[in-house]
């Protein structure tokens, strides 16, 4: 067998890389596809949508972007960092959580509409070039937004891992923490508390045979079988400490045994009003984001260190998001947890995510049964630890380490978010950085920069004022233009007042880039210049 599918040994996504590297991929793509079963299940039942919605969502994400997009290790497929996205368009499109079946469908369906008009966007974005947008969003208050979708999604959930259902905003529900533990239902709290300590039990596993399996399969192969030992999908009630308890289907996952019956088609109608509107626009640059960032994260964690074209890749997200609103699902995005998990498994090339695809398709079309008996509850615990991982206290500790600036943008950010909403949240954290960048002497899309040229192969750029996101585009421009040119580059950051941290990364990237073309990109500072 060949070592690889190119001719300078690194794998590549080409028919001589599906042959080569069959055993890897496809074993890879089974075991993630075992982690995304159930993930995917859960953020479809938490983003309002019907449990096969985010099935849906994965097929077309590794049977239609595997072959669109060049990256060789991202899984496609839903995100919980979406689900507050999806669940708010539903809720303001008139979806009741279950007392009126009706309206929740046509809310759905109004949903698809706008999933589909998103997707559009993200093409079109793809298709002219613009992923380096995503360079002008800041990067605390990116993870803001991020922390305050785990807060979101812990209030949402935790309530359903306890048995109950109450409706209310985020606040309001982690305010009533409390309550929802006294007034638990005592065999589905049990369920999901066992689901979440099978969970955090993983890493503490050492039979390398158990190991195989992930963790969050591990916990069905478990709870499965005490659901049915409790009868919770039987219907009826019991009695504990004098209270009486409901049981019945409401408490499983319900899915269709005819998957073709599952296709559902969009309704438009919804696309223009103020809803559908502000829920594109929520869906396209937030799922864009999301997409590109875990896309750059899987790339810088390649043993090929590949590199994956993000506009063709935004491209073929879209096409494929746009394919899955179509016949029923969740907008995509490149998913980092199960992307991390398929390197981790020994992935070489992009059919990875194919056959992850496949599997899931392969599941829901032939044994709907099993999974129809899997407990909300379970579905819950994953959420709630994955929402407790957005929103750790090490990531406020984390963002604080880098800078008061940076904690405030972060912060802001949280709070607007929940006092508000996404967009608007995110645009408070633009601005509050926009408002620190000025007091810092900065300015806006403009380079305060002086440029001297020293000897013929050689430059220096005096920056001055402050150097945040919105002063890379020109700088990098500058940088591109001395690459082109072959000089020898000395960025001189003495005189700055504040540097970004993620300028400053970005600036190592060129550094690098300077190198392998035989060139140096010198960076001269004062010890006590103020970095982010």
């Amino acid at each position: 067998m060949s070592l690889s599918s190119s001719a300078n040994g690194i794998p590549k996504g080409n028919f001589q890389g599906f042959k080569t590297y069959f055993k890897n991929d496809i074993l890879s793509g089974f075991l993630v596809f075992l982690i995304a079963l159930p993930l995917c299940l859960g953020i479809s039942l938490a983003s309002g949508y019907p449990a096969v919605a985010g099935i849906f969502t994965a097929i077309a994400g590794g049977l239609v972007a595997t072959f669109l997009s060049n990256s060789e290790l991202t899984i496609k497929g839903p995100a919980a960092g979406l689900i507050v996205i999806a669940l708010g368009c539903v809720q303001e499109f008139g979806f009741t959580g279950g007392e009126d079946p009706a309206k929740d469908f046509q809310a759905y369906r109004l949903a698809l509409g706008v999933g589909v008009v998103a997707g559009v966007y993200q093409i079109i974005l793809g298709l002219f070039r613009v992923g380096i947008l995503v360079k002008l969003f800041p990067s605390a208050a990116i993870h803001g937004l991020l922390a305050s979708i785990g807060i979101i999604i812990i209030s949402k959930q935790f309530p359903i891992l306890m048995g109950l259902n109450p409706q209310g905003a985020p606040l309001e529900l982690l305010v009533n923490i409390p309550s929802f533990i006294i007034n638990m239902n005592p065999k589905i709290a049990l369920i999901g508390i066992l689901s979440i300590t099978i969970v955090l039990s993983y890493g503490y596993i050492k039979n390398p045979r158990l190991k195989i399996i992930p963790a969050p399969m591990l916990m069905l192969l478990i709870i499965v079988p005490m659901e049915g030992f409790f009868g919770i999908g039987v219907e009826g009630a019991y009695t504990f400490n004098n209270q009486v308890f409901e049981l019945g289907q409401k408490f499983l996952v319900n899915v269709p045994d005819n998957l073709l019956a599952a296709v559902t088609l969009p309704d438009f109608s919804g696309i223009t009003t103020e809803t559908g509107i502000k829920y594109t626009v929520l869906f396209a640059i937030i799922g864009t984001l999301e997409s590109i960032l875990s896309a750059k994260a899987i790339d810088a964690i390649d043993p090929w260190n590949r590199k994956t074209n993000l506009d063709r890749d935004l491209l073929a997200t879209g096409i494929a998001n746009t394919l899955s609103s179509f016949i029923g699902g969740l907008p995509m995005i490149s998913e980092i947890v199960r992307s991390k998990a398929n390197i981790d498994n020994g992935a070489k090339t992009r059919f990875a995510n194919f056959y992850h695809g496949m599997f899931l398709l392969i599941c829901v079309a032939l044994i709907p049964g099993i999974i129809n008996q899997i407990p909300l509850a379970a579905l819950a615990a994953l959420l709630v630890i994955t929402g407790y991982r957005l929103a750790s206290p090490h990531e406020f500790v984390s963002i604080y380490r880098e800078g008061i600036d940076q904690f405030i943008i972060f912060v802001s950010t949280i709070l607007g978010v929940l006092a508000t909403d996404l967009l608007k949240g995110l645009a408070i954290g633009i601005a509050v950085k926009i408002i620190i960048h000025f007091i810092r002497g900065g300015s806006i899309f403009t380079l305060n920069a002086k440029i001297i040229p020293e000897r013929d192969k050689s430059i220096t750029i005096f920056l001055r004022g402050s150097i945040i996101f919105s002063s890379w585009i020109p700088l990098q421009k500058q940088l591109q233009r001395f690459y082109n040119d072959g000089k020898q580059v000395t960025l001189d950051i003495s005189e700055t007042k504040l540097v970004d941290r993620r300028i400053m990364s970005k600036i190592a990237e060129w550094q690098k880039k300077f190198n392998e073309k035989d060139l140096d990109l010198t960076i001269k500072a004062r010890s006590e210049s103020i970095y982010e």
